[in-house]
C-alpha cells in the first residue's frame, strides 16, 4: 500500500489497516524470546509450570494483546498523555518510601489490592515519553546546548535519585543512562556530553566513600575480587560463573542444570536466569538468544529511523535504548563483567511489572511503525 493510500482519512482510521502495518516480525521475535524464558522457568522449577512458567507465559500473552491494541493508538494521544504518565509514575515513586511494601531490606513496591506494582520499572516508559515530548518542541540549537536542558536533566535526576533511595542502584543507573542517551539522541553536543561524563567519573570515588551503603560498597569490591568472600558477597557471581562454564558449548540438556536445579544459583528465575539458561543450553543457546535480542534492537531502531515525527523517533529510540542497556547490564553481570545489580533480563526473567512495562514500551515502538507517516502537533504544555 502506498503512502497516499494509508494517508486517506477513511483508510487510516480503520483497525485492519493499522494492524496490517504492525511489524509482525518484531512481534514474532518478542514471542520467541518470551517462549524461551517460559521454557527455562519450567525447567528450573523441576519440570513444573508452577510457580513461574505458567504465570510468565500467561502474562506475556495478555501483555501481547494489549501491546497490539496500544500499537493502534494514534501518536497524538501518546504525545498528549506523555507528561501525565510521567507525573503519575513520579507520584508513585514518591509514595513508595511512605506506604510501599518492603522486601529483603528494600522498599520498592506498591500494594494495590490484588496487584503489586514496582514504580521504578514504570518510570522507565514515563521518562522516555516525557523526554520525547520535551524535545519534540525544542529546536536543534537549544537541544545542542542551552539552559533549557536543565529541564530534561532534572526530569532524569529526580526519578533516578528516588529509585536510588529505595535502594535500587542498578535501576537508578539504568534510568540515568537511558535518559542521558536520549539527550544525546535529542541533539546534545558530544563535546558537552564527554565533559559531563568525565565529571561524573571524577565524582565516583567520592560517591563510593560517602554516598553508597555498606552492602553496595561490598558489591563493588566483590566485583573486583569475588574470591575474597566465596560464601558471602561473592557467592552470587561465583555460582553464576560455575553455571555459565559448566554449560560448555551445547549445555547439559533441558532440565539437567545442577546449579539451578539444586538451588546453588541464587535468583535463578529473575536476575540470574541467563546463567540458568547457559547451563542447560550452552554457549550456542546463549548466542542464539543474544542474536534475537540484537534483532529486536535492529528492528526497533529501523522503525525509529523511518518515523516522520521527532516525537515518534525519540520515543521509540528511547524504548529500544533502555531495552539494550538492560540486556547489556544483565549479561555483563552474570558473566562477572559488571557488579551484581538488580537488573533483570528482558522477557526472559520472571516479573510482572517488568513484563508489563517492557511490553508497553514495545507498544510505543509499534505505534511509531503503524503511524510512521503521521505528524504530531506540539500544542501547548507546561514545559513549552
Amino acid at each position: 500500500m502506498t503512502v497516499s493510500a494509508i494517508s486517506r482519512p477513511g483508510e487510516r482510521d480503520r483497525l485492519m489497516v493499522k494492524l496490517s502495518h504492525v511489524d509482525w516480525t518484531f512481534c514474532l521475535i518478542l514471542t520467541v524470546i518470551a517462549g524461551v524464558g517460559g521454557m527455562v522457568l519450567y525447567s528450573i522449577a523441576g519440570g513444573t509450570w508452577s510457580p513461574w512458567a505458567a504465570k510468565h507465559l500467561v502474562l506475556f500473552g495478555v501483555c501481547f494483546l494489549l501491546m497490539i491494541a496500544l500499537a493502534t493508538v494514534d501518536l497524538q494521544i501518546w504525545f498528549t498523555l506523555a507528561y501525565p504518565i510521567y507525573a503519575l509514575c513520579l507520584l508513585m515513586l514518591v509514595a513508595v518510601p511512605l506506604v510501599g511494601h518492603a522486601t529483603m531490606g528494600a522498599r520498592r513496591w506498591l500494594d494495590l489490592g490484588p496487584i503489586r506494582l514496582q514504580p521504578s520499572e514504570m518510570i522507565k516508559v514515563g521518562l522516555v515519553l516525557a523526554l520525547a515530548r520535551f524535545y519534540h518542541g525544542l529546536d536543534a540549537r537549544h537541544a545542542r546546548l542551552s539552559f533549557r536542558l536543565l529541564i530534561p536533566a532534572a526530569m532524569i535526576a529526580v526519578p533516578a535519585a528516588l529509585v536510588a533511595h529505595q535502594p535500587d542502584l542498578g535501576t537508578a543507573i539504568l534510568i540515568a543512562a537511558t535518559g542521558g542517551l536520549m539527550m544525546l539522541l535529542g541533539g546534545l553536543s558530544l563535546r558537552v556530553a564527554g565533559g559531563l561524563f568525565a565529571a561524573l567519573a571524577g565524582i565516583v570515588p567520592l560517591a563510593f566513600m560517602f554516598v553508597l551503603k555498606p552492602y553496595q560498597k561490598a558489591r563493588l569490591l566483590t566485583f573486583l575480587n569475588p574470591e575474597a568472600d566465596r560464601s558471602g558477597s561473592g557467592y552470587h557471581i561465583i555460582q553464576s560463573k560455575i553455571a555459565l562454564g559448566s554449560g560448555g558449548l551445547l549445555g547439559k540438556g533441558f532440565g539437567l542444570g545442577t546449579q539451578s536445579q539444586l538451588n546453588f544459583l541464587p535468583e535463578k528465575s529473575t536476575d540470574f536466569i541467563f546463567a540458568s539458561m547457559a547451563e542447560e543450553f550452552g554457549f550456542l543457546g546463549c548466542a542464539s538468544v543474544l542474536a534475537l535480542y540484537a534483532a529486536v534492537i535492529f528492528l526497533g531502531l529501523r522503525i525509529a529511523s523511518t518515523a516522520h515525527s521527532h516525537f515518534a523517533r525519540l520515543a521509540s529510540s528511547g524504548v529500544i535504548v533502555g531495552f539494550g542497556i538492560c540486556v547489556l547490564i544483565n549479561g555483563a553481570m552474570v558473566m562477572g563483567l559488571a557488579p551484581v545489580v538488580g537488573v533483570p533480563m528482558p522477557l526472559l526473567s520472571f516479573g510482572g511489572t517488568v513484563m508489563i512495562t517492557m511490553m508497553a514500551g514495545f507498544a510505543l515502538v509499534l505505534s511509531a511503525r503503524v503511524h510512521r507517516y503521521s505528524e504530531v502537533a506540539s500544542g501547548r504544555g507546561v514545559l513549552f
